[in-house]
């Protein structure tokens, strides 16, 4: 439509049109946004900038039901419900009944993913863990009971090589040898870095990063995100010039991750979120992760815009489900490539004390 305007309209008069529309928009949403209701009204009628996200977050909770929370290798639902007995079983004091309003569904679920074959190996031994720390902890109503029942009759996974996956004491947590000031020179050890020697990035790197980084928390354990990766030079050049603020550093970078969110892992809209959150949170533990491995990191920003989203969707073949959370450059860091000194706030500008 603007194109076509700037063939039979000059540009001053077309500029007149856009302040105009501007100043409509901005009168308007100062009056709108007194009320939800007008809001939403606002942005369906004037402003798309939340339409993409709707149909993400419909087409996620559309593909959720369709798959029972179940997905190739893994089950949104059996994650969730196996972290729900978990925190169950920690509880102090521990309820002599719990979980009856969801036991039989997660029960089914488990077998289901059985029967499908190609879950993960340690996500079913977790899952078949709990639920027979579960049973041996509860009292047994006429619910529990029928779920125990199913449980055993079926097929448990029988692989000597994964250890028992079940709560376990704070004393016995893994712990290591890093002290606060050891860390603290690792987290200014890492700086986004722009400039890589041309030196390729083994993808056994990579894999060895997310491993590590796949330890960061996310909501009901349910990891909703994947890193897709790209290892060729010229391709990871390509992806990393489609958002914003990449413009003159863009052709160096050797390796390329884009973290992307999915929405199927969410039956319900008020967790459209959680792949933000979840993203930022692997995102960090795994810029922390290259650095100990050798390797320089830059996050980048993503920002909904819809061209660049159509760019990106053809680039990785997206389904409407899935969401880029941000572009990660990675590579080994030019010793004469210059960084920015990026002065951070104090903890006292930070922390806000509540009486």
């Amino acid at each position: 439509m603007k194109s076509q305007l700037r063939k039979i309209l000059p540009n001053k008069i077309i500029s007149q049109i856009t302040n105009m529309r501007i100043r409509m928009k901005s009168g308007l949403s100062r009056y709108m946004v007194k009320y939800r209701f007008t809001s939403a009204l606002y942005y369906f009628i004037f402003d798309f900038q939340y339409h993409r996200e709707q149909q993400a977050t419909l087409a996620g909770k559309n593909t959720y039901q369709a798959n029972e929370g179940v997905f190739e290798k893994s089950s949104a639902l059996l994650r969730r419900n196996t972290h729900r007995l978990e925190k169950g079983l920690i509880m102090v004091p521990r309820k002599p009944i719990f979980a009856e309003s969801y036991i039989l569904e997660t029960v089914q679920c488990f077998s289901h993913c059985l029967q499908q074959g190609s879950i993960n190996s340690p996500e079913l031994k977790w899952a078949q863990d709990v639920l027979a720390r579960y049973f041996e902890s509860v009292e047994h109503t006429s619910i529990i009971k029928k779920a125990n029942n199913i449980f055993e009759n079926l097929p448990l996974v029988d692989d000597k090589t994964l250890l028992q996956s079940v709560p376990y004491l704070h004393s016995e947590r893994v712990t290591s040898n890093i002290d606060s000031q050891s860390l603290h020179q690792l987290f200014k050890q890492r700086r986004s870095t722009r400039w890589f020697e041309d030196k390729p990035v083994d993808i056994q790197i990579i894999k060895q990063a997310v491993e590590m980084a796949s330890q960061a928390p996310s909501a009901c354990n349910r990891q909703p995100f994947q890193f897709y990766t790209i290892t060729d030079a010229i391709k990871a050049s390509e992806i990393a010039a489609i958002p914003m603020g990449t413009k003159g550093f863009a052709e160096n970078i050797q390796a390329l991750l884009v973290i992307v969110g999915d929405l199927s892992f969410y039956p319900k809209e008020r967790d459209r979120h959680v792949i933000y959150i979840d993203g930022g949170l692997v995102a960090m533990q795994l810029m922390l992760a290259f650095e100990s491995l050798g390797l320089s990191t830059c996050p980048i920003n993503w920002p909904d815009i819809e061209l660049y989203e159509k760019q990106m969707d053809k680039a990785l073949s997206l389904e409407k489900h899935q969401r880029p959370i941000m572009l990660m450059a990675v590579g080994y860091g030019k010793k004469e490539g210059g960084i920015p000194f990026s002065q951070k706030k104090s903890a006292e500008q930070l922390i806000k004390e509540i009486d």
